[in-house]
């Protein structure tokens, strides 16, 4: 029989559904695979017991006929939701011990519809970073090396944990969240499919917040189906988040296989920027002839307003997230350093909770919101957000579809190899994705072929408002086109 790990959450639905194997069986296939993959550092926490007691019940539904959409699926979190009872820090020293009396809506749906979790997952400081190397708990290591070295990699961030777990085979599926990129940048460097859907698809409710207004829950799968499967049980209207949004969620996976004839692909010139390394120019146009080989119609268009969406995107979210971490002040839960009075005691606790990554940012947006300056940058950033919002809104008006661009500027780079490096080079790995969420739109990265050193690229579609359906059904043309491939397990 194939290694269960090898499934992907279809495969595994289907062996279950016609019991070639029990669900405590997968489960503990995966806990295996997690302990001889600990020097990855993907997980920050391991829940065994939780997650055969898990299986357990899942087992007895399939027996009682009553199995349920993700029924014994096992799964990891991202360390940003919370999961009653256990462990959820969001990769930062200043939730020290926090362990939640609730659950977030998102992880909630996944256990109503019997999935299996495993633990959580690393990630980089409250989702601060594009390479996961801003963890309290240290940097993650991609799966994947180049072929002309063994040098440990980033696996992108900050949901470098989910995307280095799914790639690895550690997981069947990962939550995962996608503030200016999170959930697609990682995936496009770790081989994985990563969607973040539209704003308001899924509840932030249980999620520590980053920057409210951009914040958005996804999964990180193998394919283009896991990651339909998984987002149709993690999506839901709920009551807590005023921001989510009544609208039916769709059966996602019904989307795949469609075909895409008469679809017109957008093909965004403002995205072909200076230096674009040609191995990126060419899987862009390889990705587009794809697509028109199976029936679409390309269409250049152009959005204006893509030049200003990075230094927009680094004032609004430094702003609401000094805003959001005001609250961790070491008096109710977390850290708590001791000073000789309440000020003090703020200062210290902040201080030694925080990591650099995360205290830059919030000294940025404290700056940007303060008396004298809150005009000439946070709302002009407000303004040109909305510039950009508009040049989507107005191509989609004109026919398109769905558009197509790269997901990242480069393939995976070396751990600490941006560790001199002035933070706008960090920063522009967020390049092709932070429109997405200045937008409010849904982004899927999938998997399009390996560069000339073996490493994965990935290229992204973007999508109309609650649109996600038509994103699985083209990234699933420009997955089949690629072929599979996955990276060789070096670490067990």
């Amino acid at each position: 029989m194939t290694d269960l790990t090898e499934l992907t959450i279809a495969e595994a639905r289907d062996g279950l559904t016609s019991k070639k194997f029990s669900a405590v069986e997968l489960t503990d296939a995966y806990l295996a695979a997690i302990e001889a993959a600990r020097g990855l550092n993907a997980y920050i926490v391991e829940t065994p017991d939780k997650a055969r007691e898990m299986a357990a019940r899942s087992d007895a539904q399939i027996a009682g006929g009553e199995a349920r959409p993700l029924e014994g699926i096992p799964l990891g979190v991202k360390d940003l939701f919370c999961t009653e009872g256990i462990h959820s820090q969001a990769g930062s020293r200043v939730l020290e011990g926090f362990k939640p009396r609730y659950e977030s809506t998102v992880t909630s749906n996944l256990w109503a519809d019997g999935a299996v979790m495993l633990g959580k997952l690393n990630m980089d400081e409250f989702a601060m970073g594009s390479s996961n190397e801003t963890s309290a708990y240290g940097p993650v290591i991609n799966p994947w090396r180049s072929s002309s070295n063994n040098a440990d990699l980033v696996p992108g961030g900050s949901s470098g944990g989910s995307a280095a777990a799914v790639a690895a085979r550690i997981c069947a599926g990962a939550t995962a969240t996608d503030t200016g990129g999170s959930i697609r940048q990682p995936a496009a460097l770790t081989g994985t499919v990563g969607i973040k859907p539209t704003y308001g698809r899924c509840s932030r409710w249980g999620i520590a917040a980053f920057a409210s207004s951009l914040d958005q829950a996804g999964p990180i799968a193998r394919d283009v189906r896991d990651a339909a499967i998984m987002l149709k049980s993690m999506a839901s209207v709920d009551a807590k988040d005023t921001t989510s949004v009544d609208i039916e969620v769709p059966d996602y996976e019904a989307a795949i296989g469609k075909s895409v004839k008469g679809m017109r692909i957008g093909i965004p010139k403002e995205y072909r920027i200076d230096g674009m390394p040609a191995e990126i120019e060419e899987m862009w146009q390889r990705g587009a002839d794809w697509l028109k080989d199976a029936g679409a119609e390309l269409v250049d268009i152009s959005l204006p307003h893509t030049k200003y969406a990075l230094p927009a995107y680094y004032i609004v979210a430094p702003a609401e997230a000094s805003s959001n971490l005001a609250r961790y002040d070491g008096v109710r839960y977390g850290l708590r350093v001791e000073g000789d009075d309440i000020t003090d005691m703020y200062e210290k606790t902040r201080a030694a909770g925080f990591g650099a990554e995360v205290r830059r940012r919030v000294l940025i947006g404290t700056y940007v919101l303060s008396a004298g300056y809150y005009d000439a940058y946070y709302l002009r950033a407000q303004k040109v957000r909305t510039l950009i919002k508009r040049d989507f809104e107005t191509v989609f008006a004109d026919g398109i579809d769905t558009i197509l661009t790269p997901a990242t500027p480069s393939a995976a780079f070396g751990i600490a190899s941006m560790a001199t490096a002035s933070p706008i080079e960090m920063y522009l790995q967020d390049v092709f994705t932070v429109t997405v969420n200045m937008a409010g739109l849904p982004g899927i990265a999938v998997p399009s072929g390996l560069n000339a050193e073996g490493l994965p690229l990935g290229l992204q579609l973007i999508g109309r408002p609650f649109d996600e359906a038509t994103l699985f059904q083209a990234g699933k043309v420009i997955e089949d086109a690629a072929g599979s491939f996955e990276p060789k397990p070096w670490w067990s």
